[in-house]
């Protein structure tokens, strides 16, 4: 199988990077670009433009999700989509979620200079939102798109700022009934590039990765209390110290999570410690809770034994605590037939990849819902991710690249449909 585009192609991948993560840079090199902020509708507007000058037709949906379209000469056959996210955490890197936006542009450019029309529409989103790292929700986007959310739904939600989402989303010149509803029905295929974001490829030394399922998640936000004293004249054994809970309660949880086994993952990721003054008795801590697992009842069954492991801790402690359920994602396997394809189209360009399974949650969970969904990953340089030292060298970024434009040129170009 020959590629229908080569490494050349993709020549402007590292650059077209770099230029996005210009918006939200900051001075130690990390990128903050969240949902709805002036970063983000920069880096949207940025793309919507380059797009255009691609030949390809922009536009936003009523949440800020960004598709560049490349119309093709059967307009009722299902579209083909690639993409990925735009937003980033806090002080991330440069390349998750832009890397498969980016590549799906230029490789959506490249086939419509060197292949012409397509027999199907092939499209390439820039999502609005899959961290959840501005607002206590995730998948904005793509569960838009998938129907898990409505509008309705972000009622309520409010960032750090105390700056609700309607009003963020207001703000950026979304969420208006004019705009083109967000749901799609009519997909024939999605696939997403994205770095792996761990350090199996590295170290297996393989370049490509395909994902045969997506592990599903839990995620909770807890708050323990107990009584702010005085740190000097309450004696140890008179203190309701809720720091001290929840310091039991994370060394318990990484224990159980050890016992559990691979590829299980439990998570506390976030601490809020209330009055956070040096000669105070913490009364208040805030933290999250991450769980990760591709069999749904595993990751069920566990996060429930962790939740009666905490009541536990905080009932013989004399604290109390409130655990609520922000984020419930089902483990996703990927398309069997699409990820067939892909496999072969790897093994063309002389790179077999590694079939895998993703710890980390991707918009392909959701889209796999809708049609058939394949992931294809490359390599993160020591593993990291979500960091300002995140990197994935320009060869790794290319052969990627080039096997996703070739599945997208079977997806839209052939005229027998291959899945």
């Amino acid at each position: 199988m020959t590629a229908c585009l080569r490494a050349e192609a993709f020549a402007e991948l590292a650059p077209l990077l770099e230029r996005l993560a210009a918006f939200g840079a900051e001075e130690r090199g990390g990128v903050t670009r969240l949902l709805y902020a002036q970063p983000w509708l920069d880096a949207q507007t940025f793309l919507a433009k380059r797009m255009r000058a691609a030949g390809l037709e922009a536009r936003f949906d009523r949440v800020g999700n960004l598709y560049g379209r490349l119309p093709g000469s059967l307009p009722e056959a299902p579209i083909v989509l690639t993409g990925s996210h735009i937003d980033t955490v806090r002080s991330g890197g440069r390349y998750d979620g832009a890397y498969g936006v980016a590549a799906g542009l230029l490789a959506l450019e490249g086939l419509k200079r060197t292949r012409g029309t397509p027999l199907r529409t092939l499209e390439v989103v820039s999502l609005c939102e899959e961290e959840g790292s501005r607002f206590p929700l995730a998948y904005w986007g793509s569960g838009h798109i998938a129907g898990v959310y409505r509008l309705e739904d972000g009622a309520g939600a409010v960032d750090s700022d105390g700056v609700p989402l309607a009003e963020a989303m207001a703000a950026a010149g979304f969420g208006r009934s004019e705009q083109p509803d967000c749901r799609r029905s009519d997909l024939g295929a999605y696939v997403e590039l994205h770095i792996e974001q761990g350090i199996v490829l590295e170290r297996t030394g393989h370049r490509l990765g395909l994902v045969e399922a997506i592990a599903g998640q839990k995620r909770f936000a807890l708050t323990v209390t107990g009584a702010s004293d005085h740190a000097g004249t309450t004696p140890m054994a008179l203190r309701t110290d809720a720091l001290a809970g929840v310091a039991e309660m994370a060394v318990a949880l990484e224990a159980r999570a050890l016992a559990a086994g691979d590829p299980l993952v439990a998570t506390v990721g976030r601490l809020e410690v209330r009055p956070n003054t040096p000669n105070v008795i913490p009364g208040e801590v805030r933290f999250t809770l991450d769980v990760r697992h591709h069999r749904d009842e595993k990751l069920e069954r566990f996060c429930r034994e962790a939740l009666e492991l905490f009541a536990a801790i905080a009932s013989r402690r004399g604290l109390t605590l409130d655990a609520q359920a922000w984020l419930e994602t089902e483990p996703a396997p990927m398309h069997s037939g699409l990820t067939a394809l892909l496999d072969r189209i790897c093994c063309g360009m002389n790179l077999p990849p590694l079939r895998m399974v993703s710890g980390a949650g991707h918009d392909a969970q959701l889209f796999a819902t809708l049609c058939p969904t394949a992931m294809l990953f490359v390599p993160s340089k020591g593993g990291v991710s979500h960091s300002p030292e995140e990197y994935t060298s320009p060869e790794n970024l290319a052969d990627g690249a080039v096997a996703l434009a070739d599945c997208l040129y079977e997806l839209a170009y052939r005229e027998e449909w291959p899945l």
